[in-house]
């Protein structure tokens, strides 16, 4: 069974401090474990792959110095990577191979794990948790999930180096695990990769979109969290626009137990999963990315429309508020009315629309891959030196 965790990333208004050059001083290799490029993409996935992107550009740049393996299981997707060795290990995908072969691989230097998930059992690991979903939500997955992560989630804040996405997963995860926020670092989500997307317009012909009508987009996978019952509702509010709700992602039941999925309803398309540039195409032509989530760690689509000028309707749960500031219009996610009021105004209202749109461009610029990766490389070239130990046992509360 393949498991994931979804998490969360701090505001701009206070980004994370730059590492301080003494900690890419060369030590032992760091192994990134790369499990996720097996995994269904999702949030998790793109934050992993993103990182190790930006660790393999700064790295060719000599901005990062040291040895780096991404270690990845058979079957697992290609990344074009030119400094970052890649090497494949063990047998199988699932977590036994995090805990056996990803581990017994990287015993001898830094094991970095940027999908929650990370050897229990290995002296130096930094692990990336998304959120505390898990451990404050049970009720969005399915019990066999939710034990694994809870427990595995509680060790690894015993044996191994944490960082999160956001303010708001920083003190969740403090509260959930017993250590200090300040022991959890912060390394959020960017939005830069959108930049190298180029569009598919040939998804709007497809979905008959073509013609102009005005429409929403829904960006996630169909999980009870992000509650798109909310936009499907308010979508009914406002049928005499003749608007349009394009929900785009797929039923991971496995993981979120119950679906979430909608049921067909008038003027909402269902297209399941899209590549990269039919999402583009069709956030640059919605009138705005509805995002009405229960709980989020982060939540890159917000970040991903407002890098495509798509303004964001977003809930005020999790960490939305903090990771959108003034750039999007927020709403609480059991209001569906409040929400229809604010998609009839990305319908009727110009001015307002283009003022968000240029308050997203403002905060999306503030979210950049590298910045992250800089942190995360910096605590990894701290754990290197040999005689750093992985773990500070005086960072627990109490």
């Amino acid at each position: 069974m393949t498991v994931t965790l979804a998490l969360h990333a701090p505001a701009p208004d206070a980004p994370p401090p730059d590492p301080t050059p003494d900690s890419m001083i060369p030590g032992l290799p760091v192994y990134i474990d790369g499990r996720f490029l097996t995994q269904p993409a999702s949030g998790i996935q793109r934050y992993a792959e993103e990182i190790v992107r930006a660790i393999d550009r700064l790295g060719a740049a000599g901005d990062i110095a040291g040895r780096w393996v991404l270690l990845v299981p058979p079957g697992a997707r290609t990344l074009p990577l030119t400094w970052v060795e890649i090497r494949q290990i063990g047998r199988g995908a699932g977590h036994l191979w995090t805990q056996i072969g990803f581990a017994w691989a990287s015993r001898g230097g830094v094991a970095l794990a940027l999908a929650a998930s990370a050897p229990m059992a290995h002296r130096r690991t930094l692990v990336v948790i998304h959120d505390a979903a898990v451990f404050v939500h049970p009720e969005f997955f399915s019990k066999l999930y939710g034990l694994l992560h809870r427990t595995l989630g509680r060790v690894l804040a015993r044996t191994a180096r944490i960082a999160t996405v956001s303010a708001f997963s920083r003190g969740e995860l403090a509260a959930v695990t017993g250590l200090l926020p300040a022991a959890i670092a912060l390394a959020p989500n960017g939005a830069d990769h959108m930049g190298r997307v180029a569009p598919d317009p040939t998804v709007l012909e497809r979905l008959g979109l073509a013609g102009g009508a005005p429409y929403f987009v829904t960006l996630g996978n169909f999980t009870r969290n992000k509650n798109l019952g909310l936009a499907v509702d308010a979508l009914s509010r406002i049928a005499d626009t003749g608007a349009r709700l394009v929900m785009i992602g797929a039923q991971r039941a496995d993981v979120f137990g119950q679906d979430g999925r909608p049921s067909a309803v008038p003027g909402v398309i269902q297209p399941g999963r899209l590549d990269d540039a039919e999402v583009v195409a069709l956030l640059r032509g919605a009138r705005a990315l509805v995002f009405p989530s229960l709980h989020e760690g982060f939540g890159i689509p917000p970040l991903e429309a407002m890098a495509n000028d798509c303004p964001v309707l977003g809930s005020t749960a999790g960490a939305v508020r903090e990771v959108c500031g003034d750039a999007a219009a927020l709403f609480d996610p059991h209001d569906p009315a409040a929400l229809a009021t604010l998609m009839r105004a990305m319908i009727d209202d110009g001015a307002r629309r283009a003022d968000m749109i240029a308050r997203g461009r403002a905060r999306v610029a503030a979210y950049r891959w590298a910045d992250s990766a800089r942190v995360l490389a910096g605590l990894c070239g701290e754990m290197a030196r040999p005689a750093e130990p992985g773990l500070n046992p005086r960072a627990r509360a109490g």
